[in-house]
């Protein structure tokens, strides 16, 4: 039976994770815009310790891995752009980075679970582009071009060393 529980200690952090996603999605739809911001970089404080919890306790599993790309799917790439837009004066180009930032964010998230990098990631990962605009969230602060080169970033050849 313990070893049932310690192979979802992981989970709990991704879940951990989801659960800061959505309720940063509540707060913004609330109009509490800073709080929204906060509980991203929350949801990114526990994304930062799922895989290691997984890799240190030896309980990785494809759960685990599918449950994480949801969550930061929600955390890092619906929530972040719900908050651009509600902070944003609406125009064209607010619908269009509305849009294309959580597509290209399920886009890098689908291409790194298909065909997983070791030692570098191709593109920025959704955690830092969602903290980046949390961090614009965070001083009230919402910009159209911006968001549009994050969600660019995130589908680039570029290549980013990991830490």
């Amino acid at each position: 039976m313990p070893s049932r529980i310690v192979k979802w200690v992981p989970n709990l952090f991704t879940l951990g994770n989801l659960i800061g996603g959505l309720f940063s999605i509540t707060f913004t739809m609330s109009g509490y815009f800073r709080m929204a911001a906060l509980l991203i970089f929350l949801a990114a404080f526990l994304d930062l310790f799922d895989g290691k919890i997984a890799r240190k306790l030896k309980v990785n599993s494809e759960l685990g891995v599918e449950l994480d790309s949801l969550a930061d799917m929600v955390s890092f790439g619906v929530a972040p752009a719900l908050l651009f837009h509600a902070l944003s004066p609406h125009s064209w180009i607010t619908s269009l980075a509305f849009v294309l930032y959580p597509a290209m964010g399920a886009l890098r998230l689908a291409r790194f679970s298909a065909k997983p990098t070791i030692g570098y990631f191709m593109g920025i990962p959704i955690p830092l582009a969602g903290l980046i605009m949390a961090g614009m969230g965070l001083f009230l602060y919402s910009n159209s071009i911006v968001t549009i080169l994050l969600a660019i970033l995130m589908v680039s050849p570029i290549r980013i060393k990991k830490l």
